[in-house]
């Protein structure tokens, strides 16, 4: 087994050398095992069959992996001669990364693996990922059947490196028995931010410790959605500059401060004791903006499964929301690259998707099968997020996302904490950021 270093070297650009060094130390650990791993493997491969293909497909969401299985129990069905394996490996504390990472530069990656936009450029950038442009438009796989939001994510200099497999975007869940003991209507679709506040302060109870809605310090979930509405940005076209320090985006960020200092949300230092999840789903909470795949955690809470419901996220000057979605990449250097990418473009077949929409897991990325996911629940208004699915931004992101992330969460805490205005945080940070960008 080679290590191309050239590769490496590309994969960990943008990280800073502490953590160049140590990624590179792990994933030097991890090819070593893999080596003594595919060492004590040989026998049994040479005792299979030559025509039988085995592939791993990469993933890393438990609650996914029964699902999964399903779809590679599917493929087999169509094609004997193929044996798909399932490799779960946790996101949590980087595991999944750390793995692809060395397993991909040391030539042992899954031959299928889970991709987000947040990686999917470093990966293309290195040559670890196979070029799936005209197949994938030969297979339908293409702005007409998917989000083309989803399919641009995943696009680079014309060409395409993922097939869509799931979407995410963002709407404003309701605890029923909360709203009505304050005798306050429910939320609609029609909603805007001026409704949604106006509630929270009615729903809000402090004597019994009950808050009409949570503010956290949420990107995704929550204030690029209203970054977005004001008419802000966070990197321009080129992801050469930021813009938090944009009015539009400041304004789009104060709202949600605003809420806690009106008392409507607990302290930043509340929600950081006991994360807003949490505090939903004890009913301590009357309102939440969740992403759709906090689903199943809620309808599977016995204490409000019985009592919620969600409509789409209320518009701030303007509807929107943040859409974000994972992909099936295919080993560039897979053994079997063939079998791998037909498997790849099954996973985007209408059959493989209403597999796993009906899973009611996440929401499939195409669009003949959006509406499995909305049909797994049929108590509760799960429309709510595939009904967005097209107005939509997508999750900014670049080769540096992970520092960006940190300089946002290093300033803007403490603009929700109080300590410094929105305003000197988001100026602050934007000169940090395009710092960053700069490098």
């Amino acid at each position: 087994m080679t290590v191309s270093v050239d590769a490496a070297s590309k994969l960990f650009k943008g990280e800073t050398m502490k953590t160049k060094t140590l990624l590179i130390t792990l994933m030097v650990c991890t090819v070593l095992s893999l080596m003594v791993y595919t060492g004590c493997s040989k026998q049994d491969t040479q005792q299979n069959s030559e025509t039988a293909i085995t592939l791993v497909l990469g993933i890393w969401d438990k609650n996914q992996e029964p699902v999964m299985k399903k779809l590679a129990e599917a493929y087999h069905a169509r094609h004997s001669d193929v044996t798909v394996t399932v490799q779960l490996t946790p996101y949590r504390g980087r595991e999944y990364w750390t793995k692809l990472e060395a397993s991909a530069v040391g030539g042992t990656a899954p031959d299928v693996f889970w991709m987000n936009g947040l990686n999917i450029e470093k990966y293309v950038e290195a040559g670890l990922v196979a070029d799936l442009t005209e197949l994938m438009r030969a297979q339908g796989i293409t702005g007409e059947n998917f989000p083309q939001s989803l399919i641009d994510f995943y696009t680079f200099d014309g060409k395409s490196y993922g097939v869509p497999k799931d979407f995410d975007t963002n709407a404003l869940w309701f605890n029923k028995k909360l709203f009505d003991e304050a005798q306050v209507p429910y939320p609609t679709d029609n909603w805007t931010w001026e409704d949604m506040k106006a509630a929270a302060i009615k729903l809000t109870d402090k004597t019994k410790q009950i808050y009409g809605i949570a503010a956290p310090l949420d990107f995704q979930t929550c204030y690029y959605n209203t970054v977005f509405g004001a008419g802000g940005y966070i990197l321009n076209k080129d992801k050469t500059k930021s813009g938090y320090d944009d009015p539009k985006t400041i304004e789009g960020i104060q709202i949600w401060v605003d809420l806690i200092n009106k008392g409507a949300s607990p302290s930043f230092a509340d929600l950081t004791d006991t994360g807003p999840d949490a505090l939903f789903e004890s009913g301590r909470i009357a309102m939440l903006w969740a992403g759709s795949y906090m689903t199943p955690e809620y309808m599977q809470n016995e204490v409000i499964k019985d009592i919620i419901d969600l409509v789409e996220a209320p518009a701030y000057k303007k509807k929107a929301n943040v859409i974000n979605g994972l992909a099936y990449t295919v080993y560039e250097k897979s053994k079997h690259k063939e079998a791998a990418i037909d498997f790849a473009l099954w996973l985007g077949s209408s059959e493989a998707m209403k597999i796993q929409g009906e899973s009611g897991t996440v929401i499939s990325a195409r669009k003949d099968a959006q509406h499995y996911f909305s049909e797994s629940q049929p108590s509760i208004n799960l429309k709510a997020y595939t009904n967005q699915a097209d107005l939509a931004t997508l999750l900014p992101a670049c080769y540096v996302s992970s520092q960006l992330f940190t300089a946002e969460d290093k300033w803007l805490k403490q603009a929700y904490a109080g300590q410094i205005s929105v305003e000197e945080a988001c100026k602050n940070l934007a000169k940090e950021a395009d710092k960053i960008l700069a490098q």
